[in-house]
């Protein structure tokens, strides 16, 4: 396969020009009431910090002050929900537990499994998003995530801080954070004219920390929002779901055969466009959420990989990729276990046009992560999982027919090896996802989509009497495309 060979050219892009806005701003024009250019009239909120934060670069601005006040309040907030609300013990911070924390050993803790792998990462996209969203580079906001997770850790709650959450909390954060703070941005900026309440609303949904900015700061940081119009593809599906197989269920005494499914898909920079540069990290990124109305997955997936760095590996007309070092970030939860990764892996993508009417597109990554994998057991208190060192691979190919129909498929493949945390047990474990799906488009931009996934863990360590746990789901969905020629570039 074409886009799995990874070999550069060289070939160069023509330069780039900016058209996006660049809003420079004097920091000594504050006060209450007072305007600012087309950005209408400040808050008192404004006025105050920008006196003191305000640090214009090239015409743009950025601030260091904002972000980290912010992710403070937001912590404290946070903390003082969960001690009134969820766990005194757990959350009643003071000054004695925060000396103790910072003389305790760093831990593995045994925390509920969606809360290391899913809220932590989604706390670690929300200082993310207040980093970028006040003009900060990806590097620089990376920097506020690691700071924003140790200052939990420590002062946040009363347990002995956590490696894994210090390590979910920044990198799964700032891969999430980075696709989230995008995939807003393109709503706002897309070329799609100005935004109006529902897009602006949606936006703030998907990143509410980089709309705290946008509301409070007006457009004093635009000019951190991308503006280079990568091309892009996505769907976003409705549909029905039936497990069809299922082995070793477990604990589980709720298992559901049917369930309501509403899924979203987004490529973001795909190769093929003419002056499209990869300089930036998330510059191509692929960003998918599965929810379903199955209490046992939800949510069924989350899947984040971008492209950290690397280059241009196209070759004439008909080939087009990048390769380099990627991001990933997963959250699986297929009904009887789930499995969660933050990998960094060796990859390319690329779109090869084989004729007039047909492309294949493509993904192959191979790496390597901090793993966590255990049972869908509400007997165990869904505590009974474990962490470990995971060489892993992705391989995701599309075949597209013109703007008739086009052809998936998907594999992920993790191996845990050796493996510490909750649950008491040595030896290695493997996980496949291999997901099948067909998209036939009927009218406009509209389809429907039949899509199979087959979620395998095979175990072997001491103490499991069925050592393989299966689930297949069978899935009817309407789509909504992002366009009609399912995101074939230069065609």
């Amino acid at each position: 396969m074409t886009a799995c060979a990874g070999q550069s050219t060289g070939r160069e892009h023509p330069p780039r020009e900016t058209s996006g806005p660049q809003t420079a701003v004097a920091s000594g024009d504050a006060g209450a009431g007072s305007t600012d250019g087309a950005s209408g009239p400040r808050s008192d909120m404004e006025d105050a910090v920008r006196s003191t934060a305000s640090v214009p670069i090239s015409g743009a601005d950025k601030s260091y002050f904002i972000p980290a006040l912010e992710i403070v309040a937001f912590e404290a907030l946070l903390n003082q929900y969960d001690r009134h609300f969820v766990d005194r013990d757990v959350y009643g911070t003071n000054a004695d537990s925060i000396r103790e924390n910072l003389r305790n050993t760093w831990v593995i803790d045994k925390d509920p499994f969606s809360m290391n792998q899913f809220a932590h990462p989604y706390a670690g996209s929300i200082y993310h998003g207040f980093a970028r969203s006040a003009g900060l580079g990806y590097w620089e906001a990376l920097g506020y995530d690691f700071a924003g997770s140790a200052l939990w850790e420590v002062a946040g709650e009363t347990d002995p801080p956590s490696f894994n959450d210090q390590l979910t909390t920044t990198f799964a954060g700032s891969f999430l954070g980075e696709a989230l703070f995008r995939t807003a941005a393109m709503l706002l900026h897309g070329g799609h004219g100005e935004p109006g309440a529902g897009r602006t609303l949606l936006a703030g949904v998907i990143a509410p920390s980089a709309a705290v900015n946008r509301i409070g700061f007006g457009s004093r940081f635009d000019a951190a929002y991308p503006d280079d119009d990568p091309a892009t593809f996505y769907w976003v599906g409705f549909g029905v779901r039936r497990n069809t197989t299922m082995t070793d269920i477990g604990g589980l005494s709720n298992v559901n055969e049917d369930s309501a499914v509403a899924a979203f898909a987004l490529d973001y920079g795909l190769p093929g466009k003419s002056g499209y540069e990869y300089r930036k990290p998330f510059d191509y990124f692929h960003f998918e959420a599965t929810a379903t109305s199955n209490e046992n997955a939800i949510p069924e997936n989350i899947m984040v990989r971008g492209l950290l760095y690397g280059r241009d590996t196209s070759s004439g007309r008909d080939y087009s990729g990048i390769w380099g070092l990627y991001g990933t970030y997963d959250y699986l939860s297929p009904e009887l276990f789930k499995v969660s990764s933050t990998a960094l892996s060796l990859g390319t993508t690329g779109q090869y046009l084989m004729s007039d009417k047909w492309a294949l597109q493509g993904t192959c990554l191979g790496g390597v992560g901090f793993t966590a994998a255990g049972e869908n057991d509400a007997g165990q208190g869904d505590r009974e999982y474990r962490y470990g060192a995971s060489p892993q691979a992705l391989v995701a190919m599309r075949l597209i027919y013109g703007d008739v129909a086009m052809l998936g498929v998907m594999v992920n493949d993790y191996l845990i090896i050796g493996g510490s945390g909750s649950a008491h047990t040595s030896g290695n474990e493997n996980i496949m996802r291999t997901q099948l799906s067909l998209t036939v488009r009927i009218s406009g931009r509209h389809a429907v989509g039949l899509q199979f996934i087959d979620s395998r863990r095979d175990r072997s360590y001491s103490g499991i009497p069925d050592p393989r746990q299966s689930v297949g789901a069978l899935t009817l969905f309407y789509e909504v495309l992002g366009d009609e020629n399912f995101g074939v570039v230069g065609r």
